[in-house]
């Protein structure tokens, strides 16, 4: 599946001009909020006009301006999961599951199987229930089944955790993931939670004031800190991906094998052979001119200074090149010069093991 998106539009004053190419696995479409995420998922579901450009689902047009295509929503197979769950409160959860087969077998298209829906979910067991008896996490575990159930070859989920407590949020990650997996179907995911990023993403498109600032793989969109400043995801930071080789149950510590070296963090919730993105803020790296002897810091790298970012008064960012890995730090304007650091400098990494933030990736 592949979905090619150029769009302009005007909603009152905000002006949206979209232009990204994505394909398998889970995009996300990532900004602060009025940046436009919501308005890119209705104009590709076909519930907004554009004013001008072309969207392509599969090699299909679904809309091209300038030759007068604009496809109906429900021809355009796409599966739309809001952020509340938008049941129907008269019909029991296997009505509501129903309802969305039941419109596509008019027209034609295949659906999944309705138990393998149900059984990836967990929701075998509310299929008679009425949905105003179902808790908010439940609720949108049968929205999923609904719009899977629909038969789409692109499911759309707009914050679709966004209304649940922390909670519920991380129980209804891993059932993403599953469909994801199971089923093969590609998500546009809108969020502003970067943890929601971290967890489920292959992809990110960033926008800013209705504009594409970047488009690309998790890693290389993140490692950017000029982007974490426009953005909203916060702190600059380095993400890489690794494997987990061993973990020493006597002191609590799992070792991640990366390209260029391995991290050693806490293994609480770790198991080995996992495929696992870690997310190392940039305040949280110290520089050394030598490597440090006698230190409590586990994660010591060689590496040299590729590049120095002079946007703050009292603080700069260094991407240091570790092998094939860029890891960012953050140090004040004065060390930089106490240390006389510059582009091509060698220096030591230093990062606490307890300081990376770990992510166990699905499949």
């Amino acid at each position: 599946m592949s979905l090619s998106v150029d769009l302009q539009n005007s909603l009152g004053e905000f002006s949206l001009n979209a232009n990204f190419y994505c394909d398998e696995g889970i995009t996300a479409l990532f900004g602060k909020s009025g940046a436009g995420k919501t308005s890119i998922v209705q104009l590709i579901a076909g519930l907004i006009e554009p004013d001008e450009g072309k969207i392509v689902i599969d090699d299909e047009i679904v809309f091209d301006k300038e030759k007068h295509i604009n496809l109906p929503t429900e021809d355009r197979r796409v599966g739309y999961v809001f952020q509340e769950s938008r049941l129907f409160p008269h019909m029991t959860v296997r009505k509501n599951l129903n309802f969305g087969m039941r419109r596509r077998h008019h027209a034609g298209y295949d659906t999944l199987p309705f138990d393998d829906v149900v059984t990836i979910l967990g929701i075998s067991n509310l299929l008679e229930r009425g949905t105003y008896s179902l808790s908010g996490g439940e609720r949108q575990r049968v929205a999923l089944g609904r719009a899977l159930l629909s038969g789409p070859r692109l499911l759309l989920m707009d914050e679709p955790l966004a209304a649940l407590d922390i909670e519920r949020r991380w129980e209804i990650i891993p059932f993403i993931e599953n469909i994801h997996h199971q089923f093969n179907i590609p998500v546009i995911y809108v969020t502003h939670s970067v943890d929601e990023i971290l967890q489920l993403a292959d992809n990110m498109v960033l926008l800013n004031e209705g504009r594409v600032i970047a488009a690309g793989s998790i890693e290389s969109i993140m490692n950017r800190p000029d982007l974490a400043a426009v953005s909203g995801m916060g702190d600059p930071s380095s993400v890489i991906q690794g494997d987990i080789k061993s973990i020493d149950n006597e002191n609590g510590l799992a070792m991640i094998a990366f390209d260029s070296g391995t991290f050693c963090v806490p293994s609480k919730h770790l198991k080995v052979n996992a495929r696992v993105r870690v997310r190392i803020r940039a305040r949280d790296v110290s520089i050394a001119l030598k490597k440090p002897e006698d230190i409590s810091v586990l994660n010591i790298f060689p590496g040299v200074v590729q590049h120095i970012s002079n946007n703050q008064e009292t603080q700069v960012d260094l991407s240091v090149k570790i092998g094939g890995e860029v890891i960012w730090a953050q140090i004040t304007r004065k060390s930089l010069n106490d240390l006389q650091i510059k582009p091509g400098s060698n220096v030591f990494v230093m990062v606490k093991a307890v300081a990376i933030e770990q992510t166990i990736l699905k499949g």
